[in-house]
């Protein structure tokens, strides 16, 4: 029955999460002062159940393996951390220049890269997989260093912002859980072996979108007063990350038929698409000093980025690989 409803939440994560913005949304509306602070002290151990069993499945000794695809991780940590900061910026000032929130919560998706559908697409679209998971690893790992300086120099005067406090959020919500998802990994695989492990690998990833669920629902209840009193302007969020997106795909498309391998190039277009939403809706939803309302954007991000990775991947299975015709595929998938 549980292994039923994390593998139901994981593969409906989409319209889950929808359903848990909405319910928070209203929630908000109705819950007292004394449940919202119940609700509030839950945050930091609901992160951190979201976040771990997702480390689980990240092997670290891939991070050795990067001079083995020096190319494509060289690649996506050039375009995570010098092209898409720069989109991001445009992107704020340009939509949020009056939001500093909103444009907070943009920062976080830009800045930190790769998720664990970052693998999962590539393998499924007949990329490179051992490139996917090593730009994986080390654009995490990168992201724990670099994001409280990236932000301390974009937030400026727009928020108050605390780069000690950010260091300790990601010591708490990235490198804790990466160590105990770590450890956890080796003594599940010693005790169960590959295959047994291969097993509950899934109910890993329906556990961290249960913690999402729990999130977005926590996160849109504290702030349902804030974004329901701008109702259009909460709305037309989507609109930059529609275009962020957009702009990501194309970078990367560009990119891997430039300068790589068929193969290294799905893996490098899957290592800068896909944003670890997780951690970042994590960041900001435990965060005492960035605001809030930036949660907003990455729940939103939710909506865009399975749909951008299942699309690609049936452009290069279902189109390229078969020679399919789009419309063919695209009234396949409607």
């Amino acid at each position: 029955m549980i292994r039923r409803v994390l593998l139901g939440i994981k593969r409906n994560l989409l319209y889950v999460v929808v359903a848990s913005l909405v319910l928070g949304l209203l929630a908000g509306q109705v819950f007292d002062a004394g449940t919202k602070r119940l609700l509030q002290s839950a945050i930091t151990p609901v992160l951190f159940l979201m976040i771990y069993p997702m480390m689980i499945n990240i092997d670290l000794k891939e991070v050795l393996n990067v001079r083995d695809h020096v190319a494509p991780v060289a690649l996506s940590l050039a375009i995570n951390f010098a092209v898409v900061p720069v989109l991001a910026i445009a992107l704020a000032r340009l939509f949020f220049a009056g939001n500093p929130a909103y444009a907070v919560g943009l920062y976080l998706i830009a800045l930190i890269p790769t998720s664990g559908m970052t693998a999962a697409w590539t393998g499924l679209a007949d990329g490179d997989l051992e490139a996917a998971l090593v730009a994986m690893a080390a654009n995490l790992l990168t992201a724990v260093v670099v994001l409280p300086a990236y932000l301390s120099l974009l937030v400026g005067d727009g928020a108050t912002f605390d780069p000690g406090a950010l260091y300790r959020q990601m010591a708490l919500f990235v490198v804790v859980p990466m160590i105990a998802g770590n450890v956890t990994r080796r003594l599940l695989l010693r005790k169960q072996g590959s295959s047994g492990f291969r097993r509950l690998k899934p109910l890993f990833g329906g556990a961290s979108s249960l913690g999402v669920m729990a999130i977005v629902f926590i996160a849109m209840t504290m702030r349902s007063q804030a974004i329901l009193s701008d109702p259009i302007g909460s709305a037309i969020t989507i609109v930059p990350l529609v275009l962020f997106y957009a702009g990501l795909l194309l970078v990367g498309v560009a990119v891997g038929r430039t300068l790589l391998p068929t193969e290294q190039g799905i893996a490098l277009i899957y290592a800068t698409s896909m944003r670890n939403l997780s951690i970042a809706v994590a960041i900001a939803a435990a965060s005492e000093t960035l605001p809030t309302e930036a949660i907003l954007p990455i729940a939103l991000a939710y909506l865009l980025q399975p749909p951008l990775g299942a699309v690609y991947m049936h452009y290069r299975r279902d189109v390229v690989a078969e020679g399919r015709a789009v419309g063919d595929v695209v009234r396949s998938l409607v």
